[in-house]
């Protein structure tokens, strides 16, 4: 019987509980031999006894074991709840912003595309005709010079932003990859990537606010000399008339 009872213990906490059980039935029995020789002392009875309380002491072990485990988990899942303890969200956006309002500056030809189309038509005729003053083209001429230069000068004002950016970028991007080296859950490796993603859309935009700008910069001129040409034929029309002051000179 009491071999059982060894066998139930495996490890050093446990082979001090069987002694220290083991102990306390020695000395109760010898208390009782010594101070009540009328008591008869049943050996199969004590052992029956120590192995119930050595099978309720490992059930208590088997329950602190179990939370033990069950509040491991539970820090387990606070980490990957936890998030990151900074982000670069804020930064993103502002950028953002300022990349939209440069382009909300345009002046001349605006980005809107009913009042692109007006203006062109009204500033960039395929001709002239007879009832247009030469002083309409004139300012005509001015309106479109203004627009070719305003728009080379958002262009030149965007390509200067997105290159100031640059080395905000390199450190973002610096910081983002400390925090993801440094995740301690998933939910902060799952913030890093969302933040990596929005550092490469930030760039993706900015490129396409360059392109844009650019490209209407050199339509803008592209368009003026069209319109130019326009307006020259007609004032050459104009000088030469039909033709008859000169035909007394034949």
């Amino acid at each position: 019987m009491l071999e059982s009872i060894g066998r139930l213990f495996t490890g050093t906490a446990s082979r001090i509980v069987v002694t220290t059980i083991l102990s306390f039935v020695i000395a109760v029995n010898g208390s009782q031999r010594l101070g009540a020789f009328d008591i008869v002392f049943d050996p199969t009875n004590y052992g029956q006894n120590l192995l119930t309380a050595a099978r309720a002491l490992e059930q208590i072990n088997n329950q602190v074991r179990s939370l033990e485990n069950q509040a491991q988990s539970l820090l387990n899942q606070a980490k990957h709840l936890a998030s990151l303890p900074t982000s670069v969200v804020g930064q993103l956006t502002s950028t953002i912003s300022q990349m939209n309002s440069l382009i909300a500056q345009a002046k001349g030809i605006s980005f809107d595309v009913q009042k692109t189309q007006q203006d062109f038509a009204q500033l960039y005729p395929r001709q002239y005709g007879a009832a247009s003053s030469s002083d309409k083209m004139v300012q005509d001429a001015t309106t479109r010079w203004n627009n070719s230069y305003e728009g080379l000068k958002q262009a030149l004002t965007i390509q200067s932003a997105i290159v100031s950016n640059l080395d905000q970028d390199g450190q973002t991007l610096r910081t983002l990859m400390a925090n993801s080296s440094g995740a301690v859950g998933s939910l902060q490796a799952q913030q890093s990537g969302n933040e990596l993603l929005a550092l490469q859309v930030k760039q993706a935009l900015q490129t396409q606010a360059l392109l844009a700008t650019q490209a209407r910069a050199d339509t803008l001129r592209a368009a003026e000399r069209q319109a130019s040409v326009a307006a020259a034929q007609e004032r050459f029309i104009r000088f030469i008339g039909d033709g008859r002051a000169y035909a007394g000179g034949k």
